[in-house]
């Protein structure tokens, strides 16, 4: 690029496009700003032409206030409620402290080098999921598509279980907490507990009966749940005011939404540590089972853990990225989000079995206490030998190792009568060993240790508003997965964008503050988002390294960070990473045909849960799930493949403005000329033929059969493009 002291260099590969037309009148009209940028040929040498500091060619896409602030959201977005309550359960059902390994070499493998690739892309080409893939090859631009289905399907849903945390938070400002006791039920002779509560727990109740008021099967709709579609509706306000000016007002409540949870979560962590009990929990946490380690199963489920708590495919980690400057270094935000994704697991893993453990310590008591006056009545009515009982056990306050003690020698004894004794063990184990998750840990498990604090109506307040802010902090993501692609393709206002779409997404998610709702919310967590997801990442992964290249591809990471990133990448996204996701496709297909689609549905006459199969139509709902997730990409191929849409702006050819030099492009071209890109001197270059369509091809890119409206260049955009904004290029 020739030296001037008058202009700036800028980046070659930033690219606005004006028409012809327009240039031309700008031209007539002798601007002085456009005869500072106008293209110069000389029939000597070919002269490019720096813009200016001030130009209007200046990129206008909205950026960061800060790196702080951007960190803060990718890390918002990515740790969401599934480190609270899926890792953990995880954790404990995939051998404990075991587990851990698995799961960190998988983070190296597909975790840090596919989330790397997302922010390499949305910083490379500045836009959303759409025209990143469009850019990239306009056949795959049904990738950016599916990317947005899947964050609507995904944020229908995700958002009630935000409305379902406030309802619980606006519950707990009174003391006692309303689920620490089953409710009285008078009638005209005497008062009882209500039986359904009896038969289940006070939390149990709570939740199923006074939160939810579920129905007994997806079929029974049971109309709408008020007090939840209140709550929905208030979820959506939410996440619509954060979201309505993008990231200049979502950006700042990411300085609560994400810090928040941490400082609750080391709350909890110290007075966790300080229960009776808490050291078990902990203990029974991380005691390795390594003959677990080894099962498929447990790599499968670490795999997909790791795919889904970095927010792989989803589109939101290509949004924020986009707004960053091109040279900042995102190998080093890939690698300090991916971690601090983990440590948090770790964290909030540490939090809840503090707190089971002191859980199935008071659980433990009970038991004891219960099962000692079993052993009393037994001594009293003969059926049992005072001599069999250690002379220095007291029944009036027996501890866990003592009742243990006499268990075991009762059993010895007794050892054909034991069974007719009803007698249990009390092994604290046997609670910790009880596998809880989702709702049934935040909204069960965890509710009713809280009951059990101190100042519990403070605890629970902390709780649910941390669960309030993990899900916003996803919500903003997932929300920015949809609207940045729609505002960077379709050129519409972004404000009232936002609020169409938050008002859509409230009217059909009243399906899920129904009666019956809850089932709704796990026949979508089920199928709307795990295969359409993996499909999208292979794809992702297809673009950039086969059609993009990946050489290019290095290329670009060391123009954009200043040095070349380990050949550690280059291999783990040739080779390694397609080859774990279609291995994780495949189990993740097999696991889908071999489980019976269905769902635990709450009986109130048992006060239990049953299993029901889905009926016909709820079976073809869930198909319809993952075939409206999946099929942008068939049909974006099909319409560029059969050029069904003509991408031509007319007869005008166009001009491709660089952040650095404009270059007029010939169109019609006898093959793939490059010249003008690639330097050659103006006898080589063919004379301008203003045509329909002009396009690019970058040497050495994959053959692939083209629509008219461009090539697969690698690093240059197709000029004829009418849908790619100025301001993003």
């Amino acid at each position: 690029m020739p030296k001037n002291s008058k202009v700036v260099k800028r980046e070659l590969d930033d690219e606005v496009i004006e028409s012809v037309k327009d240039l031309l009148s700008n031209e007539d009209s002798s601007d002085d700003a456009f005869k500072k940028s106008e293209l110069m040929v000389d029939d000597q040498e070919e002269k490019d032409v720096d813009v200016e500091e001030g130009s209007d060619v200046e990129d206008e896409r909205p950026a960061w206030n800060s790196k702080l602030q951007y960190i803060l959201a990718q890390v918002g977005f990515s740790v969401g409620l599934g480190n609270v309550w899926r890792f953990p359960y995880l954790c404990q059902k995939n051998g404990g402290g075991a587990y851990l390994v698995p799961y960190l070499i998988l983070l190296l493998i597909i975790g840090i080098p596919l989330f790397f690739l997302e922010l390499a892309v949305g910083q490379r080409i500045r836009r959303g999921s759409i025209g990143v893939w469009n850019y990239i090859s306009p056949k795959l631009g049904g990738i950016g598509f599916a990317s947005c289905v899947v964050c609507f399907f995904v944020a229908l849903y995700y958002n009630v279980i935000i409305g379902w945390s406030l309802f619980y938070f606006s519950q707990s400002f009174q003391h006692p907490l309303p689920w620490d006791q089953c409710p009285l039920v008078k009638n005209a002779s005497h008062t009882f507990v209500e039986p359904e509560c009896e038969k289940s727990s006070a939390t149990t109740y709570y939740w199923y009966r006074e939160a939810l008021n579920i129905s007994s099967s997806l079929s029974e709709s049971g109309g709408l749940n008020w007090k939840m579609t209140i709550c929905l509706l208030a979820a959506w306000v939410m996440v619509c005011l954060a979201m309505i000016k993008g990231i200049q007002s979502s950006g700042k409540i990411m300085y609560f939404s994400s810090l928040f949870p941490y400082v609750v979560l080391l709350c909890f962590l110290i007075r966790g540590l300080l229960l009776n009990g808490s050291v078990d929990g902990i203990r029974h946490m991380f005691t390795p089972k390594l003959e677990i380690m080894l099962e498929p199963k447990v790599w499968r489920e670490a795999a997909t853990q790791v795919f889904f708590a970095l927010g792989l495919g989803f589109g939101g980690v290509i949004a924020f990225s986009s707004y960053n400057k091109r040279d900042n270094n995102c190998h080093f935000d890939a690698v300090l989000v991916s971690f601090i994704n983990f440590f948090t697991s770790v964290l909030a893993t540490l939090v809840v079995f503090a707190v089971l453990g002191f859980k199935a310590n008071i659980i433990n008591e009970k038991c004891v206490t219960q099962n000692s006056e079993k052993i009393l009545k037994l001594l009293k009515m003969g059926n049992l030998s005072q001599d069999m009982i250690p002379h220095h056990i007291n029944f009036s306050s027996i501890t866990a190792k003592d009742y243990n003690l006499v268990y075991d020698i009762i059993q010895k004894v007794k050892e054909e009568q034991f069974d007719s004794l009803g007698l249990k063990s009390c092994q604290i184990e046997d609670e910790l060993d009880k596998a809880v998750q989702g709702t049934g840990l935040a909204f069960i498990a965890f509710t009713e240790a809280m009951t059990h604090f101190p100042a519990s109506p403070f605890w629970s307040v902390m709780f649910f508003l941390m669960l309030v802010n993990l899900g916003l902090g996803s919500m903003f993501g997932t929300i920015e997965g949809i609207i940045t692609p729609i505002v960077d393709t379709f050129k519409v206002r972004k404000e009232i964008l936002t609020v169409i779409c938050c008002l859509v997404a409230f009217f059909i998610g009243l399906i899920f503050v129904q009666r019956s709702g809850n089932y709704f919310v796990t026949m979508f967590d089920d199928y709307s988002a795990t295969l359409p997801l993996l499909i999208v990442v292979i794809l992702e992964n297809i673009a950039v390294i086969r059609i993009y290249g990946i050489d290019k591809f290095m290329e670009d990471l060391k123009d954009m960070l200043g040095f070349s990133p380990n050949q550690y990448y280059y291999y783990m996204w040739k080779y390694v990473s397609p080859f774990v996701l279609l291995c994780l496709l495949v189990a993740s297909i097999v696991q889908m045909g071999l489980s019976p689609p269905g769902y635990n549905a709450w009986i109130e006459d048992t006060a239990m849960e049953e299993f029901h199969s889905y009926p016909t139509w709820g079976m073809i709902v869930c198909i319809s799930l993952m075939v409206l997730a999946i099929l942008p990409v068939p049909i974006v191929f099909m319409v560029r493949r059969c050029n069904l849409i003509d991408d031509s702006s007319g007869s005008l050819a166009s001009v491709s403005y660089k952040r650095g030099r404009i270059i007029k492009e010939p169109v019609n071209l006898e093959g793939d000329n490059t010249s003008l890109i690639h330097g050659k001197s103006p006898s080589e270059v063919p004379s301008p033929n203003f045509g329909k369509n002009i396009y690019r091809k970058q040497t050495g890119s994959p053959t692939l059969d083209t629509a008219p409206n461009g090539r697969y260049g690698i690093g240059y955009l197709m000029a004829d493009m009418p849908d790619m904004p100025e301001s993003d290029l």
